[in-house]
């Protein structure tokens, strides 16, 4: 882990894992705030009833993959994207509270089931705006719906980021083969 503080600005701690390591680094999907996954205004996801996690709210439309994997899933109303990656962890990135509703309107996607994606490749983006007029949330919500496959899922940092910045680490359980 590198810690780097340039004058007053924010302190940036940046973590890599090795190649060899099974852990997942998540990252941040757009500009934003931080939250808990405890915070979203959803019981769903802040009893944790979809997995552990962590939400942005977002200051920018512009979406980025919050891992590395491939998208095994683009919900017809685009508000949900379900990832699966290389250690088997399963996780969903999902664009607003109850947008649903808002049958895809405001979301345009650049990718689609079966590509293959590095943590921070282009997702497409999102109209907050659109989102907002509706009445709705903008929470983008990162939660590993496999917990049961998770020894420890620790949220690295809270508060301002930008779009591709890491944000937690999920550690799979070994599994005895």
């Amino acid at each position: 882990m590198a810690t780097s503080n340039a004058g007053n600005a924010p302190t940036v701690t940046t973590f890599h894992l090795d190649a060899d390591t099974p852990e997942a680094e998540l990252v941040a999907p757009a500009d934003g705030e931080v939250i808990p996954i405890t915070e979203v205004n959803d019981p769903v996801f802040s009893q944790k009833t979809m997995g552990d996690g962590y939400a942005v709210r977002p200051t920018s439309g512009h979406l980025v993959s919050p891992v590395s994997g491939h998208i095994i899933s683009i919900f017809d109303t685009k508000h949900a994207i379900g990832f699966k990656l290389a250690n088997g962890l399963e996780v969903l990135l999902h664009m607003g509270i109850d947008t649903v509703e808002l049958g895809g309107t405001p979301f345009t996607l650049s990718v689609k089931a079966g590509d293959q994606l590095e943590a921070g490749d282009a997702l497409g983006s999102v109209d907050l705006s659109a989102i907002q007029a509706a009445g709705k949330e903008t929470d983008l919500i990162i939660a590993i719906t496999n917990m049961a496959d998770v020894e420890e899922f620790n949220l690295m940092r809270k508060g301002q980021v930008t779009a591709g910045q890491n944000v937690a680490i999920a550690i799979p359980k070994v599994k005895n083969e």
